[in-house]
């Protein structure tokens, strides 16, 4: 894309000859008369860089500068004085009023194309950094809102499914702190945790009747609850950026010895983040309070889990929950 350049002379010949140097340089060229008409045609069209005329009647190109410069919409365009004021002074007054750069008349053409292909070069690569910041902050920002949202579908979950308050919360930062202890990569934990905060999603398809019911589940009853991983993945597999975070609600009921569900997944079948959610959920699950019974004492729960080491979870991972829970 050609850059934009406002040139700025109240004299026609000034303007043609800046014409006729540049036009065929590829520049996108427009005109100012004077400094009112120069600061309109600036935040009109934001050009890429303004030749600025110091000696116009009404206002001077270093007031024309000033305002420029004053005016936050259109305070960063690079601005450069053409004047037959050649002295010290002027050179001094034209930088104190913002500009960035200063050639006096008369100009050598080669010269002039020189400078301004140096300031437009700089000032097209200050915006693509300006872009790249933009779009990494917004990248942020989404990806801040996507967080905010699997939290709060978290949450939505442990209410409806009458689960002490936090269990997801909970299981989560224990399940990342196994994922940290097998050193794992920082953005395959960002999915872990997305799926541990989801792993119950699929209970959104689970009737009130089972999964609320204050009684044993009838076999037929069973057989719907143990829908759900299912259900989690058919629900979430069309959002494109959780599928890496599948795992964890899909696989957390495998068990090591194959007797697990959905699909009976046996040994390292069974997705790593979806071994190390299974052993933190039964964790939480036995020390926490439940409509159907008390919470067992942390040294039960310990026992419970060393026992089912090598049949319902892998014995590596028992062995890190040991060491990362104690």
């Amino acid at each position: 894309m050609a850059s934009r350049v406002l040139i700025v002379d109240d004299e026609d010949a000034g303007r043609e000859t800046l014409q006729s140097v540049l036009e065929s340089e590829g520049y996108e060229l427009e005109m100012a008369e004077n400094g009112f008409q120069a600061i309109e045609k600036a935040k009109k069209l934001l050009p890429d860089v303004i030749l600025l005329d110091v000696m116009m009647p009404g206002m001077t190109g270093f007031e024309v500068c000033q305002r420029i410069r004053s005016d936050p919409q259109i305070a960063e365009i690079p601005i450069i004085i053409l004047t037959a004021l050649d002295d010290r002074e002027s050179l001094l007054t034209a930088l104190k009023a913002g500009a960035d750069d200063f050639i006096a008349k008369p100009f050598d053409r080669y010269e002039l194309r020189a400078r301004l292909l140096g300031i437009t070069k700089l000032n097209r690569y200050q915006k693509l950094i300006q872009e790249r910041s933009k779009l990494q902050e917004a990248n942020q920002q989404l990806l801040s809102a996507y967080e905010a949202t699997i939290e709060g579908w978290s949450r939505a979950m442990d209410l409806r499914d009458k689960e002490t308050e936090g269990h997801s919360q909970r299981v989560t930062e224990l399940t990342v702190r196994l994922a940290q202890g097998l050193a794992m990569g920082e953005e395959e934990i960002v999915h872990l945790r997305r799926g541990a905060l989801l792993h119950d999603m699929g209970k959104l398809g689970v009737p009130d009747s089972i999964l609320l019911k204050p009684a044993p589940l009838t076999d037929e009853e069973w057989a719907i609850m143990h829908k759900h991983p299912q259900l989690a993945y058919d629900m979430l597999y069309s959002i494109e950026y959780l599928r890496p975070a599948l795992d964890i609600p899909y696989c957390h009921h495998e068990k090591w010895d194959g007797t697990g569900y959905p699909r009976g997944l046996t040994g390292e079948e069974i997705p790593i983040a979806a071994r190390l959610f299974a052993v933190v959920d039964v964790w939480d699950a036995l020390t926490s309070d439940r409509p159907y019974r008390p919470a067992w004492s942390e040294e039960e729960a310990l026992a419970y889990i060393r026992g089912q080491s090598d049949k319902h979870f892998d014995p590596q991972v028992v062995d890190l929950f040991f060491k990362v829970i104690r």
